[in-house]
């Protein structure tokens, strides 16, 4: 599917297809919720007393995030931390960000965040490292390309079998190659990389979630087009959740705060407002 109009309009226009709301969802992957008095501001040990450090990638992408800019609160990621952060206590003004890469974050180690909202898929690999919070979203993963490519025509799974696709490094998408379409994938240490690839003709292809493929094809590639979804076969799928150091003391009450969002209709008002649909891309069988 070509996307002619700038992104913002399409993220208002379109309905979220693919996506599995987020309302209702949750993991198990955090530790029980503790009491709300607990998790005041004043009782949890934020790297910075009365203030909540959130990561982001650099840059940031729509419709995550709105122009590179999370303290603006707009788009589904930046919109989602400064509710849960409200849910936490804490103001608008008491919110610092800080920028990571994607890899770089769920290694081993200290954080330079409390929290890191960056797309990342929660899976048991990932959880031995590093904690996550109850999920905030789930997807279908998308291929994007450009009209004229070898695959633009493709509307099957079987019709992709010689297609070369890229996949950023750690990414459920580059999970989505070897598994689902067995094939071998090209590795970047991030979209940005891949996104050049496709641009240069290195790729037939890149794989990313479908909110990021509507971007990436309507913004960033030339006459970019989306091949087609795929649907997520992972009945394991425990979705997206936000990042945190292992062993965190802030895992519960982060956890506490997106189940309250989830609860309250607020996190699937979120994303009816700024994700975006698959209408017009078509799943891939």
């Amino acid at each position: 599917m070509k996307i002619t109009k700038p992104f913002a309009i399409i993220a208002s226009a379109l309905l979220a297809v693919g996506l599995t709301s987020c309302a209702g969802q949750s993991t198990e992957s955090a530790s029980p919720a503790k009491d709300s008095t607990t998790c005041a501001p004043d009782s949890l040990g934020t790297l910075t007393p009365g203030t909540l450090t959130i990561a982001t990638g650099e840059p940031a992408y729509e419709p995550w995030v709105l122009n590179d800019k999370p303290e603006a609160g707009e788009g589904f990621e930046a919109a989602v931390a400064y509710a849960v952060a409200k849910q936490l206590g804490y103001e608008n003004s008491a919110v610092k960000w800080v920028r990571t890469t994607f890899d770089s974050a769920i290694t081993p180690g200290e954080k330079t965040f409390d929290f890191n909202i960056q797309q990342y898929s929660i899976t048991d690999e990932r959880k031995a490292v590093v904690d996550f919070s109850s999920a905030y979203y789930f997807s279908n993963q998308a291929i994007v390309s450009s009209k004229g490519s070898k695959i633009a025509g493709v509307t099957t799974i079987a019709g992709l079998k010689n297609a070369k696709l890229g996949a950023a490094v750690g990414s459920t998408s580059l999970d989505t190659i070897e598994k689902q379409l067995g094939l071998k994938p090209q590795v970047f240490n991030d979209n940005a990389a891949a996104v050049a690839a496709l641009k240069n003709g290195q790729i037939d292809g890149l794989v990313v979630d479908l909110p990021t493929a509507f971007y990436l094809s309507a913004v960033e590639v030339t006459n970019g087009i989306i091949v087609g979804q795929i649907e997520n076969r992972d009945t394991n799928d425990q979705g997206a959740g936000l990042l945190l150091a292992k062993d965190s003391p802030l895992t519960s009450c982060v956890t506490q705060a997106v189940d309250a969002i989830t609860a309250s209709g607020e996190l699937k008002a979120i994303q009816d407002k700024w994700l975006t649909v698959g209408a017009g891309a078509p799943v891939l069988k």
